[in-house]
């Protein structure tokens, strides 16, 4: 969601040209992008730097947050995700989608309408498969009904955010992923940042970062309850030689219904710091460390009971 022409995006294409290489260089393959993302320009961005080797990667995009003003230019309507659709193999270059998601659901369109939208994608050869992004297990379970009623193609996957301080789907919405056939492709495994480490008590964020810049992120990531599981998971990093970054993507990557953890790097150094995260090997008892810190409150009134982890 960073790659674009500079000054409007915080990664130019000549570096996400780079980073993309590195990221296939280390024997990766998942791109995932968006034609919301800096106005279309992701989208054209990595059209270009896979240009010649299509064939060896994996590439989703999403669809269904607004992309102009006009009622039918957002949600999940047939006609907006069919002009979507057209726009975003335009702007990748390419004549089919891995994996084509729903950015958000749509509570104004049926989802009939909209799972038979894409079962048209398929059987056109435009799609080979199709998910969502965060909906709920209510509205996952419904599509899958849907889809079933109209023999048409189901969800294969989740796009959720999820890390050590946004574990909200443990309760409802990875069973139900388990239950009905869907990977999870979890975004945001640094909670924004917070997970790296570098954002301290009583302390203004550094000029330039994303809390500097994004003042609702800010107030609700810098929470007391936040910083103490930044402080543990400090305190696990040092122990390892690691950094927090890397050691929360290996907390995310380590629970077992996770299927991948999408990152979103600004530069080259974050990259690599994020990469590490693939590889580190952290024992099952900082783990379960960092499990129990950030463990959300239970006895809340309407806490849902969050199953227990077995490291």
């Amino acid at each position: 969601m960073n790659f674009g022409a500079a000054p409007d995006a915080p990664c130019d294409e000549a570096q996400a040209h780079t980073m993309i290489d590195a990221f296939l260089d280390l024997g990766h393959n998942f791109i995932d992008t968006a034609n919301v993302y800096t106005g279309g320009q992701s989208e054209e961005v990595v059209g270009r730097a896979v240009k010649g080797r299509r064939d060896r990667i994996v590439i989703a995009t999403k669809a269904g947050r607004p992309m102009g003003d006009a009622p039918h230019q957002h949600g999940l309507s047939r006609r907006h995700l069919t002009e979507a659709l057209d726009a975003s193999l335009r702007r990748l270059g390419i004549d089919y989608v891995d994996l084509y998601q729903c950015h958000r659901p749509d509570p104004d369109t049926p989802i009939e309408e909209t799972m038979d939208t894409l079962a048209c994608f398929v059987r056109a050869g435009k799609v080979r498969y199709i998910g969502c992004s965060e909906f709920s297990s209510a509205q996952i379970v419904e599509a899958q009904w849907a889809a079933s009623r109209a023999g048409g193609v189901p969800f294969t996957s989740l796009q959720p955010r999820y890390s050590l301080i946004a574990r909200g789907i443990e309760p409802d919405v990875l069973p139900t992923c388990a239950r009905h056939g869907l990977g999870t492709l979890s975004f945001s495994p640094l909670g924004g940042g917070m997970l790296t480490g570098k954002y301290r008590r009583d302390e203004a964020p550094g000029e330039g970062s994303r809390f500097a810049r994004y003042a609702p992120s800010r107030d609700i990531a810098l929470k007391d309850r936040n910083f103490i599981i930044v402080d543990e998971l400090c305190d696990v990093a040092a122990e390892l030689g690691a950094t927090p970054s890397a050691v929360a993507i290996a907390w995310c990557l380590a629970r077992g219904p996770v299927t991948s953890v999408i990152i979103g790097p600004r530069t080259m150094e974050q990259f690599h710091d994020n990469m590490a995260g693939f590889s580190l090997d952290v024992p099952k008892e900082a783990l379960a460390r960092l499990d129990a810190v950030s463990m959300p409150d239970q006895t809340a009134p309407g806490s849902p009971p969050y199953p227990p982890i077995a490291w």
